[in-house]
């Protein structure tokens, strides 16, 4: 049993170069933002006890991840590992997409984009168009 036990060690540390095999923690989160280039911001949300009124709370942290082809979207649900650092703030990579997200934009980038599409239609008409219904109240009174 222990010559078993000393062979598997022994294989196990000549295929990782000598070093024992350690498994790197890991972590579930939801993907928030995929703006910069290979890169992930992933939320960790995590159940934690008030150590004095022994309330239970939610506390969020942000971890930058590495997504090396570019395959996460915002509302996906990822498994990312710790890994050596790869820049100032990435130290974890990407592992699996567990979940894929709706695809939904949210509401806010929609009204941002409706806006800036309609103030560049003011700007190009030299103020002709009128936000929110009032442009048959200009026309009569550039009519008088």
């Amino acid at each position: 049993m222990t010559q078993r036990t000393t062979e598997q060690n022994a294989a196990t540390l000549s295929s990782t170069g000598g070093r024992p095999l350690r498994r790197r923690p890991q972590k579930v989160g939801l993907v928030i933002s995929n703006k910069m280039d290979k890169t992930i911001v992933v939320a960790v949300e995590r159940l934690k006890m008030h150590p004095l009124y022994k309330k239970t709370y939610r506390q969020t942290k942000h971890f930058y991840a590495h997504d090396e082809n570019n395959i996460c979207q915002i509302g996906d649900i990822v498994r990312i590992e710790e890994c050596r650092p790869l820049s100032k703030l990435k130290r974890w990579r990407l592992i699996e997409v567990i979940k894929r997200g709706s695809g939904v934009v949210p509401v806010e980038q929609v009204l941002g984009q409706e806006i800036t599409s309609e103030l560049e239609r003011v700007q190009q008409g030299a103020g002709q168009v009128v936000l929110g219904g009032q442009r048959e109240q200009q026309a009569e009174e550039g009519a008088e």
